[in-house]
């Protein structure tokens, strides 16, 4: 199982929200390169990096800040938040980015997802974020009409090969992650699985592990010191 530490922008600024509200933000880094760098010895190998601003925006406004990390620290980075076009994903592709994950747009712009999907394959991801079983879109402001099961189903069918699975009212609440959830898509799906949301300490990533997931993102538990990035990336 792939660990990905993560590193959300804004302002170009290292900061984490508690589920997804920007007036929960905490300032971690004004130097998010040198988390980057910090990552890199202790192991890790990706990176997974949201830019917040691109999220409400569809634009690139921190793809400076991205490119300064990737050059740093020589990690290969998945990065999300406001993809929504063909523009959008080959800029970030062309700047040194391995993979970017599509959110509101691979439920909204179907015909986006399924062209970028057989142009780029296994570099387009998509960030499955659930909220009460149902797909949340527009950075978690809304749901979705679709169950996301079925929604993984429909990526599944589509070509799509990875998800980055968030279950929203884990995310940054230090709970806990949802193994049962994971467990659950696991055995359904014939999808890379991500778990992202709630993964606060060295239990919950070996449980993950155990799952046979592909992946599992670290955010707050990282900043707050709950996991032990190098310990965990060691006991791979």
């Amino acid at each position: 199982m792939i660990i990905l530490p993560a590193i959300d922008i804004y302002e170009g600024k290292a900061v984490r929200l508690l589920k997804g509200d920007y007036d929960k933000l905490t300032v971690y880094s004004e130097r998010p390169e040198e988390i980057g760098l910090e990552f890199a010895r202790c192991g890790a190998e990706w990176v997974h990096i949201v830019d917040l601003e691109g999220a409400r925006s569809g634009e690139t406004p921190n793809l400076p800040v991205i490119t300064g990390i990737i050059e740093k620290c020589g990690l290969k980075a998945e990065v999300g938040g406001g993809i929504r076009s063909m523009a959008v994903i080959e800029k970030y592709l062309d700047a040194g980015v391995s993979r970017v994950v599509l959110g509101t747009a691979a439920v909204k712009d179907p015909q986006l997802l399924d062209e970028a999907v057989k142009r780029f394959g296994e570099r387009v991801a998509v960030g499955v974020d659930i909220k009460n079983n149902y797909v949340a879109i527009k950075g978690w402001t809304e749901n979705s009409d679709l169950k996301a099961m079925d929604f993984c189903r429909q990526l599944q069918d589509r070509g799509v090969s990875t998800i980055v699975c968030t279950d929203i009212s884990r995310d940054g609440a230090m709970k806990g992650t949802n193994v049962a959830l994971y467990k659950k898509m696991s055995k359904a799906l014939k999808l890379n699985i991500v778990a992202s949301g709630g993964v606060s300490s060295e239990e919950d990533v070996k449980a993950l592990r155990e799952a046979g997931l592909y992946g599992a993102i670290i955010g707050k538990a990282y900043y707050t010191g709950a996991i032990d990035l190098k310990k965990i990336l060691e006991d791979r």
